[in-house]
């Protein structure tokens, strides 16, 4: 994982944390108090309640990592007064929770209570000829006819009819399967069998790697014991070799990292359309994708656009991960699984995750062996160079990989004490790059302009990932492709914010609960965004991911704004796109700096 939620950086964490959950829950939120024990009385109360009276409560400067103690405040106000599903998709009389249902029936009381349209202009209707949340959509003017009925248009809807455009759903019947138990792991349970088995030391120590490679051979006592139904076929009896599997063949691309959080599928779809050649999911948490949760398999949806696409796994032990592996094999469309053991926080390295698997190397290689063993596709690993700062051991532990079956590593030229401070060593990337060989090997870090791009390609790595420097201006894959430095303006940033909030509101849907996700990731985009110098106004080309400018004035009032580290600024913007308003004409107003004060609207740029 990368920069932008479970895996980002310090700095990435705490900017955004304090006032985004404000904006998500639609209430503001009071200051946090924090009572020590000894400011407690005998009879566990503060001391400062007693005099609360008569002194105003001083605000406390807020400490580095105050907000991780915080509740989290999760937004709830679309939950109440809710239109019941049934009535949504036309069948109330089949309403599946019956006389219990705490949902609205009532198409008039729910209008009554219903938060006013944001607009007139539905980029579901218009995109597909048809807004499938009907009455419950934001934009529900722009397709709703007499009786509230939801219009549709046919030349438009046959056009899209039959058309997957997101893959890799989790049906109700998979869900159903994985939480009763019930999904069948075979390739799995004999590797994890073989591995159960003593070798010699009675169970403790290294494993052999004989139990490893061939786990459950045809022949002996495992494979007659076990049940098969059908007729026997050569995938039943004869691994797949590693040479037969489908190649990666993506020597010399553009790999967009996969970005926690931020690195979701509106994003990616940003980011090919700038010129991203390979594409991965958000890091998914095997143990969470094995019990059928939605929240946890949305991260692994790609889109059709995503012509070379993979997922990124993160787990601990050998059993999740390989049954992880071998459920997605069977039920998902990908190009490659990676694994990651690059991911620096404690969350996830306390319980031997992530960067962690680095310092268990019996682990790892039972780990990658049995994903390895259980894939048709790919299987590439994500490292550092090691946990502690001036103690690199990637070097070391690349050739073991490569041994141990995988098709390709990327490493990251940090170690997890530095997370993403300092520069990444690219030096150290390059002599790891000739250990890999012929394993290809992909170099990741601070990599913002062509020009650190080329920089890299020289170091002798197969090809570059690019994380935090997609996020900061997604039009580097421009750059790269075109070796140019492109001075985009305020207005063609904008309407790539535009874009991003019309595939949100498709991905997420265009209801209000939509509407707040999709503002959600908006602002966590918006974070990064901000930290773009405009070319036109460098003292020196190019700039370098970890300078933090002073404050400066933009060329115009927009590009000003953009540049804010200031949270309300970057609500200001979210609220031009999501929000009624006529932003074409206040647009044109504010590039040339005239005052929009006299506009109505809620929340205005001043």
């Amino acid at each position: 994982g990368e920069p932008g939620g479970r895996a980002g950086g310090e700095e990435e964490e705490e900017k955004v944390e304090e006032k985004k959950e404000d904006v998500d829950s639609g209430q503001s939120e009071p200051p946090a108090k924090r009572v020590r024990s000894e400011d407690l009385g005998q009879d566990g109360e503060s001391r400062e309640d007693a005099g609360a009276e008569e002194k105003e409560p001083t605000e406390r400067k807020r400490a580095r990592g105050q907000n991780k103690s915080r509740p989290c405040m999760k937004p709830n106000h679309y939950e109440q007064s809710r239109l019941c599903p049934s009535v949504t998709q036309g069948c109330a009389e089949k309403c599946y929770f019956g006389a219990r249902c705490r949902f609205l029936h009532d198409v008039g009381e729910y209008l009554a209570v219903k938060p006013a349209d944001l607009g007139r202009s539905c980029v579901l209707f218009e995109t597909f000829g048809k807004c499938i949340y009907g009455v419950t959509c934001r934009f529900a003017q722009a397709h709703l006819g007499d009786g509230y009925q939801n219009i549709v248009n046919t030349d438009l809807a046959k056009q899209w009819e039959g058309k997957s455009l997101v893959r890799n759903n989790l049906s109700k019947e998979l869900q159903h399967q994985l939480r009763k138990r019930k999904f069948s792991f075979r390739k799995a349970d004999e590797y994890l069998r073989g591995l159960a088995k003593p070798h010699g030391d009675g169970g403790k120590g290294d494993p052999k790697p004989d139990a490893l490679q061939s786990p459950g051979l045809p022949g002996g006592e495992e494979a007659s014991s076990t049940k098969t139904v059908g007729p026997v076929t050569d995938e039943d009896v004869v691994k797949l070799r590693s040479c037969e599997k489908k190649k990666l063949e993506i020597q010399g691309k553009l790999y967009l990292a996969p970005l926690t959080t931020c690195g979701n599928l509106p994003f990616r779809r940003i980011c090919k359309r700038f010129g991203a050649d390979v594409t991965c999911g958000e890091m998914a948490v095997c143990t969470n994708l094995l019990q059928g949760q939605s929240s946890e398999w949305a991260l692994l949806k790609r889109h059709h656009t995503e012509d070379i696409f993979g997922v990124q796994l993160e787990g601990a032990f050998p059993d999740t991960m390989t049954k992880c592996a071998e459920l997605l094999n069977q039920t998902i469309e990908v190009d490659f699984v990676d694994i990651n053991v690059g991911c620096p926080i404690d969350l996830v390295y306390k319980k031997g995750g992530g960067c962690a698997l680095m310092t268990r190397s019996n682990k790892f290689e039972q780990i990658v062996r049995g994903m390895n063993l259980v894939l048709d596709v790919p299987l590439t690993v994500k490292i550092r160079t090691g946990v502690q700062e001036k103690i690199n051991v990637a070097h070391k532990i690349i050739p073991k990989i490569r041994e141990w079956g995988a098709s390709m590593v990327t490493l990251h030229g940090r170690s997890r004490e530095q997370r993403y401070t300092r520069g990444a060593d690219w030096d150290y990337i390059a002599e790891c790059a000739k250990i890999a060989s012929p394993m290809p090997l992909f170099g990741n870090g601070d990599i913002l302009s062509y020009e650190d791009a080329n920089r890299a390609m020289q170091m002798g790595v197969s090809g570059i990932m690019i994380a935090r420097g997609a996020l900061i201006k997604p039009w580097l894959f421009t750059e790269i492709k075109e070796q140019r430095h492109w001075d985009i303006s305020s207005s063609e940033r904008f309407d790539i914010l535009k874009d991003f909030t019309n595939y949100g509101l498709e991905h997420w849907g265009s209801d209000t609960q939509g509407v707040e996700k999709t503002r959600k990731f908006l602002l966590e985009w918006l974070s990064f965004l901000c930290r773009y110098i405009p070319v036109g106004l460098l003292e020196h080309l190019p700039q370098k991911i970890n300078e933090r400018p002073p404050y400066y004035m933009g060329r115009d009032y927009l590009e000003t704004l953009m540049a804010s580290q200031n949270v309300d600024d970057w609500i200001k913007i979210s609220s031009q796109l999501l929000f009624p308003i006529l932003w074409k004409r206040r647009l044109a107003k504010i590039e040339h700096g005239y005052s929009i004060s006299g506009f109505a609207n809620p929340h205005p740029f001043c």
